[in-house]
Formats: C-alpha cells, structure tokens, sequence
C-alpha cells in the first residue's frame, strides 16, 4: 500500500515536469507564429492548450484525492500542496503563450510585432524557453542550487522588458498606438511567464527545505536534495 502511495506521488512529479514540457514548447512555438504571421501554428498553440488544462486538473484530483485518502504530514504533505501550487502556475504559463498565440491570430496577415523588435521578442521567447525547461529539470532534481539561479537568470528577462517598454516610448515610434499595445502585451506575457517559472523553482525550494527561497540561512550549498520521509 504505501509503495502504490509513493508511486502516485511520483506520477504527480511527473505530471508537473510534462507540463513544464508542454508550456516551455508552446512559448517557444508562440514566439514563432507572432513574428513569422503564421495562423497555422499559432492554432496549434491555442489548440493544445486543452492537454495542459486536462494535465493541471488530473493532477489537482489525484493530489487532492491523496490528501484524503493518506492524509500525509511532513514531507509528503509538502510535495501534495507544493505540486498543486506549482501545478497552478503551469498552467497559468500556459495560457500566456495561448495570449501570445492569440494576439499573432488576431494581427494576420500581419505580424504584430515591427520588424526592429522581432530580434527582441525572439529573445524574449527564447529566454522563456530556457528558463522553463530550467524549471522542468528543477522539478526532477530537486537541486536547490539551480533552482535559485533562476530568479537570477530572470533578471535578463527584467531587462529585455525594460528596453521594449523604452523602445514604446521613444519619440521616434513610428508604428501607432495599436502595435504600441500589442508590444506592451507581448512584453507583459513573457515577463509573467518567466515569473511563473520562477515561482515554480521557488516552491521547489521550499518542498526541499521547508523555508521560502528568500528566507533560506543556510548556504545554498548545504541544502542538499529531497528524501521522501
């Protein structure tokens, strides 16, 4: 009995880490159905948000029917509620790059970003990629070490936000208030999406060792990884 407990426990890590796939790739697809104008893909993108849906509310049912069923303390307790949180915030990732499908849906033929920012998104999107995948990999490792280093590694994201939002209001916009807005959307949805895949790390950290990531007093270092109790 307590193996099929600990198995379950197990396909609901790997529930998370098959939804950190599913939405690191739909960024990554996002990004390119709005600068390349593709309907095609960026259907595909919205289309498949459905699976991601359907993952997040199995793994809440399992993850809730668990509660009840072991009422589980210490450890276990932690990976049921962290694993729903986290579970939350996939799925909010992935409805970001559904919007960002959406907005590329909206605007064709046309793209909706101009030119002179399509290397700037593209870095954007392609940073969301990394650092979800980052997030995966911290999922299946439970290596506080890296989970840490992603809020460090959004900062490159904080700063890519910052030069289109100073791009926006440059005296020499040219594109109109219309693609002002798209881009400020744009901008908005891959810096949420990068702050979910923080979140996720974060609460990695604290399933690991019962501290917040910002109130942590150890050395990194010395956290070590996680033993099922």
């Amino acid at each position: 009995m307590r193996d099929a407990y600990h198995e379950e426990l197990d396909s609901i890590g790997e529930g998370l880490v098959e939804m950190a796939r599913l939405v690191g790739s739909a960024i990554g697809r996002a990004t390119t159905a709005i600068l390349d104008a593709d309907l095609k893909l960026a259907e595909s993108v919205i289309a498949a948000d459905a699976k991601v849906d359907d993952l997040q509310r199995d793994l809440e049912a399992r993850a809730i029917a668990l509660l009840a069923r072991q009422q589980p303390v210490a450890t276990d307790l932690r990976i049921v509620v962290t694993s729903l949180r986290m579970s939350a915030d996939l799925e909010r990732s992935g409805d970001l790059a559904q919007h960002v499908a959406k907005l590329a849906r909206l605007r064709f033929p046309e793209s909706a970003v101009p030119r002179d920012l399509h290397a700037t998104i593209l870095e954007m999107g392609q940073l969301a990629q990394r650092l979800m995948a980052k997030a995966g990999e911290v999922i299946i490792t439970k290596d506080v070490d890296l989970a840490l280093q992603l809020e460090h590694d959004d900062d490159a994201m904080d700063l890519l936000h910052r030069a289109l939002f100073q791009h926006l209001m440059d005296d020499r916009w040219r594109h109109g208030i219309e693609t002002a807005v798209d881009v400020t959307l744009l901008g908005r949805y891959y810096e949420r999406f990068a702050d979910h895949a923080v979140s996720v790390a974060k609460r990695v950290v604290y399933l690991v060792t019962g501290e917040h990531a910002d109130e942590l007093t150890q050395p990194v270092g010395q956290q070590g990884t996680l033993e099922a109790s």
